[in-house]
């Protein structure tokens, strides 16, 4: 019986280091095998400031997963986020290579090349290459020419890029706790992988993922990612203004905004009401006092709370996002709304702020159904980006068998030392057999 493949994601945010770790059966099915969540730290807003302490959140996570799945993970795909990404669509032309003949996967990559051939500024670099659609000879709206016959292939792409530096700082981190990156793929796109429907895609939707530090915004148009970008706001300013607003720790502003996702429900303030017996009840009133918060605050109200605090910033969130959508000129394309995921989905009256801010239909995107496995502890949107890097690397990606020794390095080596003599028919030899 052959061994299920390997395949692990780590997902570096602001606020926790998740690694998801699953064994890919014969059939492609993902099986959750190991999973761990550790507090970040030398992470703000989706960059590395500190690489030394950002290497030990990456190292206690990835510990505790392989702890779990009880095996030793080498390689990773590694979830890159921050303001330094950006994006743009471009187009491409070749002449299909033998025209009498079909297109081939050649020509595909040869147009998809061509593509990638544009300007960028200084310090950028394009992460993902993604083909929006193939014109053939004029007709456009192919989605896969290969085995079609034509002289001229076009294709427009959507690319992803990112800072240099942030890239080569987040790849430090990875490498040095002994993980070979095997891609770094975009926190928006892998999360899109994770809650998207293919059905939703081809409408067209907006994937807005609310992490601690930033918001990422995937758009998609007839089946394809047609803009993407991050906005530097998240999650972590509510719980900064809980902390500012009602004079608390920020330990026990996030406390007080998990407390409320978790336990409240209507978020409208309700008037004090007379009982029979003539006391009488605020029923606009959150009772704390299970938190046990240092500062001895038991109670607050919802207009306080709620309508004061909280809702003014999802306000702001969602007219940014608002105008990300209008800025991308695809506005009137995405009649499926929006999907909304990652920790920040979980804020009380969220769906509730998008609906009446962008004027679409909203839903909170939850991951896991496209795993099996240890699921129940990672069905949450906060774990979007994590299960999506495993879903993105088993699609896009090919997938080394597990075990202690890899081929792949000991290629690269042979092709590197020259070898003469008995040996290096020895080399030459094992080479052919090389993938």
């Amino acid at each position: 019986m052959a061994r299920d493949k390997i395949l692990a994601g780590i997902d570096v945010g602001t606020s926790k280091v998740t690694t998801i770790i699953t064994s890919v059966t014969e059939e492609g099915l993902l099986r959750v095998v190991g999973v761990a969540t550790t507090n970040s730290r030398g992470i703000r807003k989706g960059q590395v400031v500190d690489i030394e302490e950002a290497t030990q959140s990456v190292v206690e996570s990835l510990e505790a997963a392989e702890r779990m799945a009880g095996y030793s993970v080498s390689q990773s795909f590694v979830s890159v986020g921050g303001s330094h990404i950006s994006s743009l669509n471009s187009h491409g032309i070749v002449a299909v290579s033998e025209p009498e003949k079909e297109i081939s996967a050649n020509d595909i990559d040869r147009v998809v090349d061509a593509a990638k051939a544009v300007s960028l500024p200084s310090g950028k670099e394009i992460i993902h290459v993604l083909p929006r659609g193939f014109t053939v000879d004029g007709q456009d709206g192919i989605k896969d020419p290969v085995g079609m016959t034509g002289i001229r292939l076009e294709v427009d792409t959507h690319l992803i890029t990112v800072g240099l530096t942030g890239r080569r700082n987040l790849e430090k981190c990875i490498t040095e706790v002994g993980v070979e990156v095997l891609g770094f793929v975009f926190g928006g796109l892998a999360s899109s992988e994770a809650v998207l429907t293919e059905t939703e895609k081809e409408l067209g939707i907006v994937l807005v993922d609310i992490g601690a530090g930033t918001t990422d915004i995937c758009v998609y148009v007839e089946g394809a990612l047609a803009y993407s970008s991050v906005l530097p706001i998240g999650a972590k300013n509510i719980t900064n203004d809980i902390a500012i607003g009602l004079r608390v720790s920020l330990e026990s502003a996030e406390k007080i905004k998990l407390f409320l996702s978790k336990n409240i429900k209507s978020t409208t303030p309700v008037e004090i009401i007379e009982k029979k017996d003539g006391k009488k009840q605020n029923l606009d009133e959150i009772d704390l006092t299970v938190l046990k918060l240092p500062e001895d605050l038991n109670k607050t109200t919802r207009r306080t709370l709620i309508e004061g605090i909280i809702k003014p910033r999802l306000n702001e969130i969602f007219s940014m996002v608002g105008l990300e959508i209008k800025k991308s000129g695809f506005a009137g394309l995405t009649p499926a709304g929006v999907v909304l995921t990652g920790g920040g989905a979980e804020t009380v009256s969220i769906i509730e702020a998008a609906k009446r801010n962008l004027a679409m239909p909203v839903r909170v995107g939850l991951p896991g159904e496209k795993v099996t496995g240890l699921i129940d502890e990672i069905l949450s949107p906060s774990y979007a980006t994590s299960i999506g890097l495993v879903i993105y690397g088993s699609k896009f990606e090919a997938v080394s068998p597990s075990g202690p020794f890899s081929f792949k390095g000991f290629s690269k080596i042979t092709q590197n030392v020259p070898i003469k003599g008995a040996a290096g028919k020895v080399v030459d030899l094992i080479k052919s057999f090389l993938p």
